[in-house]
């Protein structure tokens, strides 16, 4: 069994690695927060510079729109993927996955629901 913050410190590490691998760029930051049945991760500074550009350069919202769709079909991609990640490092079993990118802040958050609160081993107090 591991700690809480032990779970959100492996779960940050693997997400991180894997958007390393999967998009080619790691995020500028990650944290992770177990919140009873809820991984919540938030991930800042994930646009990549040829995103940036992207959002810049087309009209109003279209660049903001291309960009969000062509990353959520990305993340349907791999979600068995990072679903088996949160699975390893919690114990329990995903429920639901859901996400959001902002072009504007350049923050990722991805949301697990799981079917069970993640057995915790209990911190000692010093």
């Amino acid at each position: 069994m591991k700690t809480q913050g032990e779970i959100e410190a492996a779960v940050s590490e693997r997400i991180s690695r894997f958007e390393q691998e999967f998009i080619g760029r790691g995020p500028q930051e990650v944290r992770t927060y177990l919140l009873d049945r809820l991984v919540v991760i938030r991930l800042q500074g994930v646009l990549t510079a040829a995103e940036k550009q992207l959002v810049k350069s087309l009209a109003s919202d279209k660049g903001r729109d291309l960009l969000k769709h062509v990353r959520t079909h990305l993340v349907e991609i791999a979600r068995p993927e990072m679903e088996q990640l949160i699975e390893s490092c919690t114990g329990a079993k995903v429920v639901s996955m859901h996400h959001d990118i902002s072009t504007v802040t350049g923050e990722e958050v991805f949301l697990f629901v799981l079917d069970s609160m993640p057995r915790l081993r209990e911190v000692k107090a010093r």
